[in-house]
C-alpha cells in the first residue's frame, strides 16, 4: 500500500473519530456509526497482514480478533438493550469485551517472544515493577471493594473483577513491550498508542465508577471515543508498511535506566507507602495484608534491578579493560598491552638472570597489497598473518600488534640465536605470498624497555634498507648479570 493510500485511511478515519460526537446518543445511528469505524480498523489489520507478511504474523491476528470482539461487544450490548429489552447485567456483551483481553496479552507475548534476543531480565523487572506497583493500587480501590461486595452476585462479582483484572495484565504486557529493546517504527508507535489508549480509557471508567460520578452524555462520548481512536490507531498501525519490522527480533539487549522509566519504576515503588499512609491518614488500615506483600515485593525487585545493573557495571569494565588491551582487529594484545608486559618481563629476566629478546616485524610492501586488493584484503591479511604465526610461536612467546602492519615479539629466555630460528618459522608461515622485514634485539642486562625496543627498530629499517624479506640482528651489547638461559634453546610448539 502506497504512502497516500495508507495516509488517506488515517485521515478518514479521523474525521470519522471527530464526527462520531455530532451522531445522537443512544441511537441505532451511533451504534451502526462505531461499528463501522471498528470493522474498518479490524479490516485494516487484516489487509496489513496479508499484504506485508510482518514477522509476528500471529500476533497481528490475535490482535485483530480481540479488536473485533470488542466492536461486536458494543453491537451485541445495543441488540440486548434496544431489541430484546434485557437489562441483565453481566451478559453477553460482557463476554466479547471480556475477549479483549486474552487476545491482546496473547498477542504482545508472541510479539515480544519474537522481538527478544535471549532472556532480557532487566526490562522484565522493570515490567514488573511497575505493574506491581498499579496491581496493588488496583487491588485496593478495584477489586477488593468489588470481590467484597455481597450485594452483588457471584458471577457478577466474577465479571467485575474480571475487567481490572485484564487490564493488569495487558499493562504488564504493554510495559514489558515499550520498555524492552528493539525497532521503533511508526507501526511500533501507532500499536503502543492504541494500547495505551484502551488502558487509558479502561482506567478513566474504573475512577468514574470508584467515585460513584454520573458522566453527562457528552463525556461519555469523548470516552467512547477514546476507544474508537484506539480503533485507528491499531488500523494504521497494521497497514503501514513498517509493521513487518516491529516482529523483528533486537540486535541487543540493555538495561540501561532512560529518565522517563527511572521516574515510572519510582512512581510504581512508591505506591505502597503511599496507600498505606492513605489508609492511616483515614485511620483505617482496611489492605494491611496487601500492602505488605506489594511493599516486600517492590523491594525485592528494586534489590533485583540494582544487582542486575552492578553486574553488568562490572561486565562492561571487564569489557572495557580487555578492548583496551587487545587490538580489535587481529585479537592479539595491543601496544599499550606491550607496553606493560614488556618491563615486567625484563625484570623477571633481571631476577632470574636469563636471556631476552624482542623482535620487531612489518610486513612488506603492505601499502601496495593495500592499494592493490582494497583495505579490506588487507585487514583480512593482518588477521590471517597474526593467526598463523601465532600458531609458530613457542608458548611462552608473545605477539602483539604494534600498530599498522607493525608487530612484535617477546621471546623470554630466547637468544639472538633463537629468535632468528623463531622468526625463520613465522616467515615460511606468513599467508598470501606476502614477506615480513624483522629486527631482533636481545637485553643487555641495562638498558629500559624503551632503548631495548629502538634497538630493535633500528635493526628493522636495516633489514628493509637491505631489500626487506630478511631478519636483521641488532648490535649485540656486552650483556650485565645475564646466565646463559636456562630455556631449552629447542622451539617449543603451541
Amino acid at each position: 500500500m502506497s504512502n497516500r493510500a495508507w495516509s488517506g485511511y488515517l485521515a478518514l478515519t479521523f474525521v470519522a473519530v471527530a464526527g462520531y460526537f455530532l451522531v445522537p446518543a443512544d441511537t441505532w445511528a451511533q451504534t451502526i456509526y462505531a461499528e463501522l469505524v471498528g470493522l474498518v480498523a479490524t479490516g485494516a489489520i487484516v489487509v496489513g497482514v496479508v499484504r506485508y507478511r510482518p514477522a509476528a504474523r500471529a500476533a497481528w491476528w490475535w490482535f485483530a480478533a480481540g479488536q473485533l470482539l470488542n466492536v461486536l461487544g458494543t453491537l451485541a450490548e445495543a441488540i440486548l438493550g434496544r431489541v430484546l429489552h434485557l437489562e441483565t447485567w453481566p451478559s453477553v456483551a460482557d463476554i466479547l469485551w471480556l475477549g479483549l483481553y486474552p487476545c491482546l496479552v496473547i498477542g504482545l507475548f508472541l510479539l515480544i517472544r519474537r522481538r527478544t534476543q535471549g532472556h532480557d531480565w532487566g526490562s522484565l523487572v522493570d515490567a514488573t515493577t511497575i505493574t506491581t506497583g498499579l496491581g496493588l493500587l488496583s487491588w485496593v480501590f478495584l477489586i477488593r471493594p468489588v470481590a467484597d461486595d455481597s450485594s452483588l452476585s457471584l458471577v457478577a462479582r466474577v465479571v467485575s473483577v474480571a475487567y481490572p483484572v485484564g487490564d493488569i495484565l495487558v499493562l504488564a504486557m504493554v510495559t514489558r513491550l515499550l520498555v524492552g529493546a528493539g525497532s521503533r517504527t511508526l507501526a511500533f508507535r501507532l500499536l503502543a498508542g492504541a494500547l495505551l489508549l484502551y488502558l487509558a480509557g479502561d482506567a478513566t471508567w474504573a475512577v468514574i465508577n470508584y467515585v460513584g460520578l454520573e458522566p453527562s452524555p457528552g463525556a461519555v462520548k469523548l470516552l467512547q471515543m477514546n476507544f474508537l481512536t484506539a480503533y485507528a490507531l491499531f488500523g494504521a498501525a497494521g497497514l503501514h508498511r513498517s509493521v513487518r519490522e516491529v516482529g523483528e527480533q533486537a540486535t541487543q539487549r540493555t538495561l540501561r535506566l532512560s529518565p522517563a522509566l527511572l521516574v515510572l519504576l519510582t512512581v510504581a515503588s512508591l505506591i505502597a507507602p503511599a496507600i498505606l499512609g492513605y489508609q492511616v491518614w483515614h485511620h483505617q488500615v482496611t489492605d494491611g495484608v496487601a500492602i505488605v506483600i506489594g511493599s516486600v515485593a517492590l523491594f525485592l525487585l528494586v534489590v533485583t534491578r540494582m544487582a542486575q545493573l552492578l553486574r553488568q557495571i562490572e561486565r562492561q569494565s571487564k569489557q572495557l579493560s580487555q578492548l583496551v588491551r587487545v587490538d580489535e582487529l587481529t585479537g592479539l594484545p595491543n601496544r599499550r598491552a606491550w607496553s606493560v608486559e614488556l618491563p615486567i618481563a625484563i625484570e623477571r629476566a633481571r631476577r632470574d638472570q636469563v636471556a631476552l629478546s624482542i623482535a620487531m616485524l612489518d610486513l612488506d610492501r603492505f601499502k601496495r597489497f593495500n592499494d592493490e586488493y582494497g583495505h579490506q584484503a588487507g585487514d583480512r591479511l593482518l588477521k590471517t598473518a597474526a593467526a598463523a604465526w601465532s600458531e609458530q610461536l613457542r608458548t611462552v612467546d608473545h605477539l602483539a600488534r604494534y600498530g599498522g602492519e607493525e608487530f612484535i615479539v617477546l621471546l623470554p629466555g630466547g637468544s639472538a640465536e633463537l629468535a632468528t630460528m623463531v622468526l625463520e618459522r613465522l616467515r615460511s608461515a606468513t599467508p598470501a605470498g606476502q614477506t615480513f622485514s624483522a629486527g631482533v634485539a636481545t637485553w643487555d642486562g641495562n638498558e629500559t624497555s624503551e632503548e631495548l625496543i629502538a634497538r630493535a627498530d633500528q635493526a628493522l629499517y636495516q633489514a628493509k634498507d637491505a631489500g626487506r624479506d630478511r631478519i636483521q640482528v641488532a648490535t649485540e651489547l656486552a650483556p650485565t648479570n645475564v646466565q646463559p638461559s636456562t630455556v631449552s634453546m629447542a622451539p617449543e610448539m603451541t
